[in-house]
């Protein structure tokens, strides 16, 4: 953050000092994310082959995506609690035993029924990553740096995405299903290993300050303060409406769309999928750069990335003909690669609302709104396609149905965070005037 936004101006006490070491720790911690995203969008790339392999309709398909999210989802807040409680390190360690374990599963997994708890099992870990990171980044960094910050996380997170549709789906077509998703699985042990030696919590000197405990008690009243802030609020609603729509065009739908509906080849497919990756990340290093420079930018950035969405899904599902045509195309998969960005965007609304004992159950209340979003979303799509007999125009047509609804919500929550931001910005630099030299 700059001097023309809340918070920038104030020099926090206590601040981190960043640095070379700080960078070091914080690169340990975002390859574990790395990992996790490559795991987490590797079904993205074998959609197809996972149909076959399993034997499985539209529907039955999207339950793998559906429930990985639903675990994803529902750890949020418990993982939120978690980092707060216990740290970085434990969480993230836990965290890579699990969504290595399942991703060894879900290579070896014989049944169904099988990988679908093996892709659980992913999630779970999965869950354990990016807040995390978000923690770790605010603990080792000054937090003015904390919107690069967190679009930079985001950014090495796209980058697992890439790896996904570019190497893991060589590596498919190459060596076969076992072979490629056992083989994978080997960089969460080479993380897990990088993890125990290198990375720490806080910097020396900088310990946060010891918080009682008192059972269900101290989780209710995480969980309820953090709720009472508008700005946790209007983060996760920031989240839930701009993150789905590519979210759920790379982890699933967007290789039968572009093949099976728009005729395309898969590689040019995958084409396309990485186009939406490379967009997401140079999208979020300019992101990144407008808010901390301009910290009023983060509504106009979210709500336009909201409206360029909407207005390019629409203009393709509705392009007269049966297929729409390529520069059209690309233009959506180069929109859709501000989404991720733009969903980064909520834990800037939360992250000054919160004190630093509370940012990780506010980072996991915002995180839970773009992935529940893309669980709905993951499930509609295949009901749809399955009841309209794969008619993608109409199944794709639920994007603006939740899209809508988080545009309302955010509009009826924009002013009063701004109140409340502008109350802790004075208050912050009264306690600076009389804070004795």
């Amino acid at each position: 953050m700059s001097g023309r936004g809340f918070g920038s101006a104030v020099t926090l006490p206590g601040d981190p000092p960043g640095g070379r070491r700080a960078a070091l720790v914080w690169g340990v911690g975002v390859a574990v994310y790395f990992v996790a995203v490559i795991f987490r969008t590797s079904l993205g790339v074998a959609g197809l082959d996972a149909a076959d392999r399993f034997d499985v309709n539209a529907s039955a398909l999207s339950t793998f995506s559906i429930l990985q999210l639903l675990v994803y989802a529902g750890m949020q807040i418990p993982v939120g609690l978690m980092v707060d409680r216990l740290g970085t390190k434990k969480v993230l360690t836990l965290g890579v035993v699990l969504f290595t374990a399942g991703q060894l599963g879900f290579a070896f997994s014989p049944s169904y029924g099988m990988a679908l708890a093996a892709r659980a099992l992913l999630g779970c870990g999965d869950a354990m990553t990016f807040i995390s990171v978000l923690r770790l980044g605010s603990r080792w960094f000054p937090a003015r740096r904390g919107p690069l910050i967190a679009q930079l996380a985001g950014l090495v997170g796209m980058a697992g995405n890439l790896v996904s549709t570019i190497v893991v789906a060589r590596l498919l077509h190459g060596v076969g299903w076992t072979a490629a998703f056992a083989g994978s699985a080997v960089a969460g042990v080479v993380v897990l290993v990088l993890l125990l030696l290198f990375l720490k919590d806080h910097p020396e000197g900088h310990e946060p300050q010891p918080v009682p405990h008192a059972g269900a008690a101290y989780v209710r009243r995480q969980i309820a303060e953090s709720w009472r802030e508008p700005g946790t609020r209007l983060g996760m609603w920031v989240h839930f409406t701009t993150q789905f729509p590519a979210m759920v065009f790379l982890l699933l739908w967007g290789l039968p769309f572009l093949v099976e509906d728009q005729g395309m080849s898969r590689g040019t497919a995958g084409e396309l999928l990485t186009l939406v990756v490379l967009s997401n990340m140079v999208v979020g290093l300019a992101y990144g750069q407008i808010i901390a420079r301009h910290h009023a930018a983060r509504a106009p950035l979210a709500l336009g990335t909201v409206a360029a969405t909407a207005l390019l899904w629409a203009a393709t599902l509705a392009y007269p003909g049966d297929r729409a045509p390529l520069w059209l195309l690309i233009t959506l998969c180069a929109v859709l690669g501000a989404c991720g960005p733009a969903s980064m965007i909520g834990f800037d609304f939360a992250r000054p609302a919160n004190p630093p004992e509370r940012q990780g159950t506010a980072s996991g209340i915002v995180n839970m709104g773009g992935f529940t979003a893309s669980m709905t979303t993951l499930l509609a799509v295949g009901v749809l396609l399955d009841a309209t007999g794969d008619n993608y125009r109409i199944a794709f047509s639920s994007v603006f149905v939740l899209e809508a609804l988080g545009v309302v919500q955010i509009l009826r929550l924009k002013a009063r965070t701004a109140r409340r931001e502008k109350e802790r910005l004075v208050a912050s630099r009264v306690e600076a005037v009389h804070v004795p030299a």
